[in-house]
């Protein structure tokens, strides 16, 4: 199956170095691209491609509110966005996730990054530089209650217990790894990691592995 993607980025040489990369892939095709967050949300709409790939600061709305009105909770039929930008704040990390974001690489990320980032969204799975993943989650973590956990208001703990390999796995997403690397450090295969998370989600009523990992912060799992 090939994954269509939007590019929408201000720069014609950024969108330029993006379609180049994206279109040496067999699996990958860019169906669209724009300089302007309003007519990428509308040619999202128009053109539903498998993900959306958004610069933050644009013309006419930013990547963040463009993120928001095609993958957020009150999108009707929500795409898979991914968010690639300059500036490694945490504020943009939090927001672009809030907002449904389901991947954020800085421009600088190796070509390697990028296409991951894509085919990881196209399957709903998430994809955050490795520069950012940890501090990132320790920022969208609780901060320690005063009985001595982590867990705060608004973070329930998991509908079931965990397993031990359910353990295993949610320690190692939450420092960052992918499922190739979780797959290879317990020689397993992809598909078993996979129906791992797949059984973690569901028992921290989480919608991708972002939430998994800051839910394993937030109760102490690390």
């Amino acid at each position: 199956m090939t994954i269509r993607v939007l590019l929408a980025d201000d720069q014609v040489t950024v969108r330029a170095a993006y379609r180049m990369i994206l279109d040496s892939q067999p699996d990958i095709e860019v169906v669209a691209e724009t300089a302007d967050g309003t007519a990428a949300v509308a040619d999202a709409r128009r053109l539903r491609p498998d993900v959306c790939l958004l610069d933050i600061r644009m013309p006419g709305m930013d990547g963040l509110e463009a993120a928001r009105l095609l993958a957020g909770p009150d999108a009707e039929q929500p795409l898979k966005v991914v968010i690639a930008t300059t500036f490694d704040l945490d504020e943009y990390v939090y927001t672009a996730l809030n907002h449904g974001a389901c991947g954020f690489v800085l421009k600088d990320c190796s070509p390697a990054l990028l296409i991951e980032a894509v085919r990881a969204a196209a399957v709903g799975d998430s994809l955050i530089s490795p520069s950012v993943t940890v501090r990132l989650l320790q920022h969208m973590s609780s901060p320690p209650a005063s009985h001595g956990g982590r867990s705060g208001p608004g973070t329930p703990p998991p509908h079931e217990p965990l397993t031990p390999r359910e353990r295993e796995v949610v320690a190692m997403v939450a420092r960052g790894m992918t499922n190739d690397e979780v797959a290879a450090a317990l020689f397993v295969t992809l598909s078993t990691v996979k129906t791992h998370l797949g059984s973690i989600q569901r028992k921290f009523g989480a919608r991708n592995r972002v939430e998994v990992a800051a839910r394993a912060w937030q109760h102490g799992l690390i």
